[in-house]
């Protein structure tokens, strides 16, 4: 239970108390300093504690954004104020002095709540103030204004604000104007019967899977349910979020469960699709892989892009005006927003392929659709740091090189190598072409003194910051490498199976790296040491996947694949849920994937 303490004698005909107690405060009332002083001193320490001036006016949705969003750990708006345990000091530091500067004096024309927000600010303590748009909050200073406020409460509509409030502001074509229509009306369902965020999110994933298990029939009549159920599945994956929105019930694992629902309810899909065309005698496994890389690399190039740019200053770029520019003709917005296929779009188009068509057309159409919309997305922000004239900070860089996932061996070669060879994307560069010519060179150990030159240049590239104009390009390169190669010497083993084998461990290491991501935009930092070190960095498991390669036999390669696919997501897998469901966790809210 939380506590508001009302200051001030209530007005008669308010519904102050009942709104309050409707959103779970325990409603006190204290008439002098002193006794909100006493009060907050009689409130336990790990409960949430909001001071309300008792003239307060305003929408009931108003007091909710303000005083119960759990992200924050103050919040106020006009006439109220609100802390959790991380801030109670502060306030009570703050209402302490009010009470020695009052002298008892009452405080119901004082608007204390707002000399506490004032206070608080000047404490160092970041307090979140809601946007309310039309909504209204306000403490009147006397009887007519009070009768002007009601009147501009009752002329907007509380509920539908907070409905339309529930849907992110930015989003896709397919999901705006297809999905979240009526997919509020299901969160508010959801809401209204007490159901969660993350109930809503594993009823995604679990109609995901089902959707996955059909594909894998191989029947026409899989098919279609596949499809339909993918939809209802991108339903329901929308829902979570605006039920969070819409009764502010937000949380850290709810974050990560919907952030990394959505990569294995995508992913899983591509596997039941697999399995289903090998029903029909069609191998496409190689195909689902290439679309779990494809989409992997392109949200590393999105996650690096934007770390890259987190905090940076003196953005001038000509690029970035002319898409400001754009974003004023309405069209073009939505244009520019489908083919990039988002979420929602790629979805629906999987959903429609999987029903009418085969599993090999479903694969060629999102290879080629991700494909354009990779290199329209890259091409972009590559102009836009090619012409920006803005400073990377220390922060960026180090996120970068978190993201780059360099493991003990090209640590070593870091630490051991006097000679610097050049800027790091080049030397990132040259060293990925040589890994891959010798991936195609048919000779057997050729991969293996690829992957060893590899290993040096993943050293040498992250051997100072990546401060350079386009180094954030550094960890997708990685990325594409890594996995390139599992994909590659999978299908040259050309063993049933092997391939299989190969998309497991692709994704079990893109969860690590997806891990890490959520980890930075957390701020806190990369994975533990211990962990990059055991399974080895990006240069170590490429090294490890072509030594493999060359020693064994196709049917021991599968074998060693398997298993190394399983040790990695075991490690990973039981690190993350440690990290994720500790107190320690940030409270990172994904409001969607860049693509």
């Amino acid at each position: 239970m939380s506590t508001a303490i009302l200051t001030g004698q209530p007005v008669p005909g308010s519904s102050l108390e009942s709104d309050l107690r409707s959103l779970g405060f325990d409603v006190r009332l204290a008439d002098e300093a002193g006794d909100a002083e006493t009060l907050l001193a009689a409130v336990p320490a790990d409960q949430r504690v909001a001071v309300v001036d008792a003239r307060f006016v305003g929408h009931l949705h108003a007091l909710r954004l303000g005083l119960t969003d759990p992200r924050f750990a103050a919040s106020a708006l006009p006439g109220a104020v609100s802390v959790q345990p991380e801030a109670r000091r502060a306030l009570t530091r703050a209402v302490a002095r009010e009470g020695s500067a009052s002298g008892g004096l009452a405080v119901a024309t004082d608007n204390l709540a707002e000399r506490l927000t004032a206070a608080l600010d000047a404490d160092g303590v970041v307090v979140f103030r809601p946007e309310l748009g039309t909504l209204v909050a306000a403490v009147p200073a006397d009887p007519q204004e009070r009768n002007e406020v009601r009147q501009a409460v009752s002329a907007v509509d509380d509920e539908a604000v907070r409905l339309r409030s529930a849907v992110k502001a930015r989003d896709g074509f397919f999901t705006t104007y297809c999905i979240s229509p009526y997919s509020r009306y299901i969160a508010r369902w959801c809401a209204r019967r007490g159901l969660t965020p993350n109930q809503v999110t594993t009823a995604s994933l679990l109609t995901a899977l089902i959707a996955a298990g059909c594909a894998a029939t191989g029947t026409r009549a899989g098919f279609v349910a596949a499809g339909l159920l993918l939809l209802f599945s991108f339903v329901l994956d929308c829902t979570d979020g605006q039920l969070a929105r819409y009764s502010l019930q937000y949380s850290t694992l709810g974050a990560w469960l919907d952030a990394t629902f959505d990569r294995a309810k995508e992913y899983a899909y591509y596997a039941g699709l697999a399995l289903g065309a090998a029903r029909g005698g069609d191998d496409v496994w190689a195909l689902a892989l290439g679309a779990m890389i494809l989409q992997t690399c392109r949200h590393v190039v999105d996650f690096s892009f934007n770390e890259a740019n987190h905090d940076a200053t003196a953005n001038t770029s000509p690029t970035a005006a002319l898409s400001d520019k754009l974003d004023s003709v309405g069209w073009t917005v939505w244009v520019r927003r489908m083919i990039v296929l988002p979420i929602g779009e790629r979805w629906a188009m999987i959903a429609v392929l999987t029903a009418l068509t085969t599993p090999r057309i479903t694969f060629y159409a999102l290879l080629v659709g991700c494909a354009f919309a990779a290199t329209y997305t890259t091409a972009g922000r590559v102009l836009r740091s090619l012409t920006r004239k803005a400073r990377r900070t220390d922060r960026a860089a180090q996120a970068l090189a978190d993201l780059a996932d360099n493991g003990p061996l090209a640590s070593l070669v870091a630490r051991a190598t006097r000679v610097r060879l050049g800027a790091p994307l080049l030397v990132a560069l040259g060293g990925t072409a040589v890994l891959a010519v010798s991936l195609f060179s048919g000779v057997t150990w050729a991969p293996v003194a690829g992957a060893v030159v590899y290993t040096v240049t993943s050293g040498q590239a992250l051997y100072r910051p990546l401060k350079g104009a386009l180094d954030w390009l550094v960890p997708p390169l990685f990325r594409a490498a890594e996995y390139l190669t599992v994909l590659v010497l999978a299908a040259k083993a050309d063993v049933n199976g092997a391939l299989p084998a190969a998309f497991g461990l692709v994704a079990a290491v893109a969860y690590h790296h997806y891990d890490t991501v959520y980890r930075i935009r957390g701020n806190a930092g990369a994975p533990p040491h211990w962990l990059v070190r055991a399974i080895g960095g990006h240069e170590g498991r490429t090294l490890l996947v072509t030594v493999l390669a060359a020693l064994l036999t196709a049917a021991q390669f599968k074998v060693a694949l398997t298993a190394l696919a399983v040790a990695v997501a075991l490690l990973v897998l039981v690190e993350s849920i440690r990290f994720w469901v500790s107190s320690g966790a940030p409270a990172v809210h994904d409001e969607g994937e860049p693509a």
